[in-house]
């Protein structure tokens, strides 16, 4: 997934699709198949095919184009897979969320307002239980007291192919030093979010993810997204973030 292009147009195919991913995984905690969207859409499997792509593009979905059903890996806030992070609506386990920094915002989603949704994940350093409790995209409690997002990928590499290694890259720890000692045993320094910070970081996608039926397409722009770290008073030392010397 190229970075700097763009952002592209939506086709009204890919608009109903998205929706309908999102619909579908909030429902059911999983993504439509193809005969799914077929059902409920009436679009052919290339007609599907083609939408996939735009969103991939748009950096709204991951799907594995070599496969000849078109896998849906991820949506975030969703993922098909295991991931750190566990979702529970109510007290059901629901699904298995994108990642770490995207699970904060799973209670935003239209569909859940006014639901409890329980986030179950572990410190990346030493694997200890994370609780976090969020309603309508604000965090009621955490255990433990603390808990910071560590980002172990710069910007500058994110969404080289799909975002399912910026994905992996975040992930919560139990406080600064867990993840520096997490950072040892990856091998790779990282930047650390409160979790306030976290909130302000997913929320320009959270805000229009179901609110808006139109909302744009996304284009992965590094130096946007350092600036906006920056401005949220995150600590980039870490990284080198300036220009070749």
């Amino acid at each position: 997934m190229p970075q700097n292009v763009p952002p592209i147009e939506w086709t009204d195919d890919a608009l109903e699709v998205r929706e309908l991913i999102f619909a579908h995984w909030c429902e059911h905690g999983r993504p439509p198949t193809l005969g799914e969207i077929h059902e409920e859409l009436g679009l052919s499997r290339r007609a599907i095919g083609q939408a996939y792509k735009q969103l991939q593009l748009g950096i709204v979905i991951t799907v594995d184009e070599e496969t000849q059903n078109l896998n849906l890996l991820k949506a975030p806030p969703f993922s098909a897979y295991p991931t750190q992070v566990k979702a529970y609506l109510d007290g059901e386990f629901h699904c298995f969320a994108g990642c770490a920094s995207e699970a904060v915002a799973l209670s935003h989603m239209p569909p859940f307002k006014d639901r409890d949704v329980r986030l179950e994940s572990f410190c990346a350093c030493c694997l200890a239980p994370i609780t976090l409790e969020s309603k309508n995209f604000e965090v009621q409690s955490v255990e433990p007291d603390g808990v910071l997002l560590h980002i172990s990928m710069s910007p500058f590499d994110w969404n080289n192919t799909t975002m399912e290694k910026m994905c992996d890259s975040m992930n919560f720890v139990i406080d600064a030093d867990h993840a520096a000692r997490y950072e040892r045993q990856m091998a790779r320094r990282g930047v650390l979010l409160d979790l306030d910070q976290t909130k302000q970081f997913v929320r320009y996608v959270a805000d229009e993810r179901m609110w808006n039926y139109h909302w744009a397409a996304s284009t992965m722009a590094p130096e946007m997204v350092l600036k906006l770290f920056d401005g949220l008073g995150v600590d980039l030392s870490p990284w080198e973030t300036g220009e070749s010397q």
